[in-house]
Formats: structure tokens, C-alpha cells, sequence
């Protein structure tokens, strides 16, 4: 199977759209799974009185929590109409937090896919996730982009060796099943409601006036073990098995196991609000993945965050982290920013 040949059909689909078959409800142990598997310990994920002494009315979810969501709700995008990939490779991605997620929460997710670029002989294609309240508000939204690797690209036996080792209920279809099965469907005409939330309450975050351009943020080594990676993998539903097989990886064209994009980004995440105060006062983060974080099996995985503050506005009482990140020497973040709202 061959991405070139499958492009033209495959940007016919952008636009797709469809609901989750179920409402996820946002649960008090999923939350601290999740916290511990993105080794996040900001008391607002574990402890209600320290998150209520922040005005939540439950635990509050870690900013990247919405990609458990999303990994289930677009399972069946990956294997019905994006198809004719062997794996994929996360390069960006931008979380949007109208409000904090809280434990009982009842969420819808949405997926569509937002589009498919071919650049430099790869295909770029981008998942949009929204997730919606019971009130019909829309509390978060992310926008995934990954590269589409075929077998052609790499090395063919990736194909069966990929088929051998995935989850019992991933089904990808042939490319050829999936054009035939295949019925677009598109998002239903009508506004979206964004929640204010965020907005409205007031963040337990640093101060405005004590902080300037230019402050640095205290840098921040973490550990990563393979045994993390297969932490998070089951945490976040994310079965690629380029991160926990060290032949696929390779197969793969990468160097070794890597660590999950979602990952990182993860830490990246409570690596800011352990120093702001507050993770529900981040209205925006985006990231754009310059490199992998390798995890050998010699327990050597490490990342080094950074960071400083961009920019402030006085008027909104805002300002813009830029985050850094690096393993091995090497950035894995090529750009990362960080929009959050100070007391």
C-alpha cells in the first residue's frame, strides 16, 4: 500500500465527521492514573480539598487528559477512512481549554479530519477532537497532525510485523475494503458553543504583577523507563507499537522505541503548572515535535524542560510560556507555547 497512490482519495474524505458512540465519564481514579502515567503530582489532580481550595468542584484533569478520549473516539477514523498507513508519527499538536475538565464531567467527543497535506513526500494529517459537556458547550479542543508511514516508505515487513503484535479489537481495513465501505459524512450546519469557563473563574496561578518577560523557568529533568511508556500506552489507550517494540521501531525507520508525542507533551504540561500554580489557568498549548525522545532499554530516557515567559499582557492579566524541551541533546520540541491566565 502506497500513501501517493491513496492521497487524491484520501483528501476527498477531509471533512469527515462523526460522534462518539459514547458519553465518557470523567472518573476521580482515571484522573490519578492518568497524572501518575504523565507524572504529574500538581495536588489539584489527587487531592479535592487542594483542588477545591482552587474553586474546582472535583479533581481537575491534567490539560492533556482529552487524548484518552480521543485515542478511543478516533480509532475508528484511523481504521475506516484514513487508511493505507502501516503507523503513524505524531508533529503537532494544540490543546484549546475553554474550562478545566473536572471528575464528573460527562463528555462527548467529536472527530473530523481537518486535513491532509503532502509535504516533502509525506503525508500530513490532521485529526480536530472536540469535546463537549452536557450542556451542549464545547470545553476542550485538540488538533492531532501525524505523518502517515506506509511499508513502501520503510521496510515492508513492518506490515505483518505490526499485524502480529496490535490489540485484539484493532481491525484496520485494506485500502480496498475501506473505498468500497466507505459513506463521507460531514458536521451538521449550525454554531458551535465554546464555554467561558475558563475565562470566568478566577486562577490560583502566580501573580501578574510579580513576573516579567523574559523570567525563566526552573529546568526540570525526567526520567522515562520502558516500563513508563507501557504505562502510558494502556493509560491512553495508545497501542502504536513503535513505542514499547524495539524491532517495529526500527522497522519503522526510527533509531529505537520512543516515547509518545502525547507524552511528552504531557510533562511538558505539569512541568509549567508546577511552577504557575494552577493547570486549569492554561488556555492554550501547542507544540510542534522537532524529534523523538528515544527510551533505550538501559533505563537512560530523560528529558530536560525549560522555559520562559515570552510575553504578558496587562490588559487580560495573560501571558506566553515558551516551553523546551530536550533529549540527548537534541530539541523534541521545536516550537511549544503556553497561553495561561495569572491572578
Amino acid at each position: 500500500m502506497t500513501a501517493a497512490t491513496d492521497v487524491p482519495a484520501i483528501q476527498e474524505r477531509v471533512g469527515h465527521y462523526y460522534k462518539a458512540d459514547r458519553v465518557y465519564l470523567v472518573g476521580r481514579e482515571k484522573v490519578r492514573e492518568y497524572a501518575r502515567a504523565v507524572q504529574d503530582y500538581h495536588p489539584a489532580h489527587w487531592d479535592e480539598d487542594a483542588a477545591a481550595a482552587l474553586g474546582y468542584s472535583g479533581l481537575v484533569a491534567p490539560l492533556t487528559f482529552t487524548a484518552t478520549l480521543a485515542m478511543a473516539a478516533n480509532q475508528k477514523l484511523l481504521q475506516e477512512v484514513v487508511v493505507g498507513y502501516d503507523t503513524y508519527v505524531q508533529t503537532e499538536e494544540v490543546f484549546e481549554q475553554h474550562r478545566p475538565i473536572v471528575v464528573g464531567d460527562e463528555l462527548l467527543t467529536d472527530v473530523e479530519l481537518s486535513s491532509v497535506r503532502r509535504i516533502a513526500g509525506r503525508d500530513m494529517i490532521t485529526i480536530t477532537n472536540t469535546f463537549v459537556d452536557t450542556a451542549g458547550e464545547t470545553v476542550h479542543t485538540m488538533h492531532t497532525t501525524v505523518v502517515g508511514v506506509t511499508a513502501d516508505e520503510v521496510d515492508p515487513a513492518i506490515t505483518a510485523a505490526v499485524q502480529k503484535v496490535m490489540v485484539h479489537d484493532v481491525d484496520i481495513l485494506s485500502v480496498e475494503d475501506a473505498a468500497n465501505d466507505y459513506v463521507k459524512t460531514v458536521r451538521p450546519a449550525g454554531e458551535q458553543r465554546i464555554s467561558d469557563g475558563g475565562q470566568t473563574r478566577v486562577p490560583g496561578s502566580l501573580k501578574f504583577d510579580d513576573l516579567s518577560v523574559g523570567d525563566q523557568l526552573p529546568v526540570h529533568h525526567t526520567k522515562l523507563s520502558r516500563g513508563d511508556l507501557v504505562n502510558y500506552a494502556g493509560v491512553a489507550g495508545d497501542a502504536n507499537p513503535i513505542h514499547w517494540d524495539e524491532s517495529i521501531a526500527k522497522l519503522a525507520g526510527l533509531p529505537d522505541v520512543i516515547a509518545h508525542g502525547m507524552l511528552t507533551l504531557g510533562l511538558g504540561a505539569g512541568f509549567v503548572s508546577s511552577w504557575s500554580g494552577d493547570p486549569g489557568a492554561v488556555s492554550k498549548y501547542s507544540v510542534r515535535l522537532s524529534a523523538p525522545a528515544v527510551v533505550p532499554a538501559d533505563g537512560r530516557g530523560d528529558i530536560e524542560y525549560s522555559g520562559r515567559i515570552k510575553s504578558l499582557d496587562p490588559d487580560t492579566r495573560s501571558g506566553v510560556v515558551i516551553v523546551g524541551a530536550k533529549s540527548a541533546g537534541k530539541k523534541i520540541f521545536g516550537m511549544a507555547t503556553m497561553d495561561i491566565r495569572f491572578a
